[in-house]
């Protein structure tokens, strides 16, 4: 019976965590718009000939007017720049950390599941599955 409670807990955590295995760009924009960085959309030529040259998809900071600025560029995803204090990038970095761990315990939920199925009890499968 420990072994179907622990299957199932392995297998809810592992629907629950689903959504967010992966960080692609898009995951990576909702993370810095959670973290509160400001959208920038390139919506003229000259502004995205601009975001075209500077480093892509890297935090550079910026000091102005005595406060550090970060600032995000994605000229090939969203065509944009993201632009945050340093609270918004202490922000952001909290968020991916806990992404990083949600990551991991999806990956041990997933094979603690595999773990837990017993696949020997369904018996042989034929040649090549054992």
């Amino acid at each position: 019976m420990l072994h179907k409670s622990v299957a199932w807990t392995a297998l809810a955590a592992s629907l629950a965590l689903s959504g967010c295995a992966t960080v692609g760009a898009q995951d990576r924009e909702n993370m810095l718009a959670a973290a509160q960085f400001t959208r920038k959309q390139a919506d003229t030529p000259a502004k995205l000939a601009k975001l075209k040259a500077m480093p892509q998809n890297v935090f550079l900071y910026q000091k102005r007017k005595g406060a550090r600025y970060y600032v995000y560029a994605d000229a090939a995803g969203c065509g944009c720049l993201f632009i945050g204090n340093e609270t918004a990038f202490q922000h952001y970095q909290q968020i991916r950390m806990e992404q990083h761990i949600a990551d991991e315990q999806l990956a041990a939920a997933e094979m603690q599941q595999d773990v837990a199925m017993d696949w020997g009890m369904w018996g042989p499968w034929g040649p090549g599955f054992y």
